[in-house]
């Protein structure tokens, strides 16, 4: 499966964001681009910071260039508002709702435990990050992998009830998540303007 292994601090520090928690503490001693640095303009063009929101959201989510295009593609071919369509999409992942149901330390952990099929979907095993749940899915993690150590050490980092979304619930004692309806704009990252994204695309 392909997928990006850049260094996400770098990332980070690209996009002047924090894309993995371990990235904030660097972001504050090193907010500037890797590379040391260059000549910048002082106000970055209109395309410039639509192909830096673009790359930021891509790299949030972990997702490679075509496959960002490809969501970015089915958004706009359905009616609704197309900014809201992907962020939904992406939050559907397998792997952002075992990241949102607080079973992954990162997005790229939980990209990594669903790959390696650590969970079931709909009782059956899948290793497939990028599925799309519905309501009516449920998510558990498979019962042979409840003795995995890092399982034991994230139940104990379990998020406040306030920090998992509405749209799905969570039974910690089981590893299970139940899809009971579709993420909303406000899910997603609140700090994510999604207009500059359509408006590159769309040029």
């Amino acid at each position: 499966m392909a997928r990006d292994t850049s260094s996400i601090v770098k990332m980070s520090r690209r996009e002047g964001y924090a894309l993995h928690p371990r990235a904030h503490k660097v972001l504050i001693k090193r907010s500037s681009p890797p590379g040391g640095p260059k000549s910048r303009p002082s106000t970055p063009s209109q395309y410039a910071q639509q192909l830096r929101e673009k790359q930021k959201v891509k790299r949030l989510y972990g997702l490679l260039e075509k496959q960002f295009a490809n969501l970015m593609s089915e958004a706009l071919s359905k009616p609704g508002p197309t900014g809201e369509l992907l962020l939904e999409y992406l939050e559907r992942r397998l792997d952002s709702v075992i990241y949102r149901a607080g079973f992954a330390k990162s997005r790229r952990a939980s990209r990594q435990l669903s790959s390696h099929g650590h969970f079931k979907v709909n009782d059956v095993r899948v290793n497939v990050p990028s599925i799309r749940l519905k309501p009516g899915d449920v998510v558990e993690l498979k019962p042979t992998s409840k003795a995995n150590s890092y399982f034991k050490e994230i139940d104990e980092l379990s998020p406040a009830p306030s920090e998992i979304p509405k749209w799905i619930s969570v039974d910690r004692k089981k590893f299970k998540v139940s899809v009971s309806g579709l993420p909303k704009r406000e899910d997603a990252e609140p700090d994510i303007n999604e207009q500059l994204i359509v408006e590159y695309y769309s040029r």
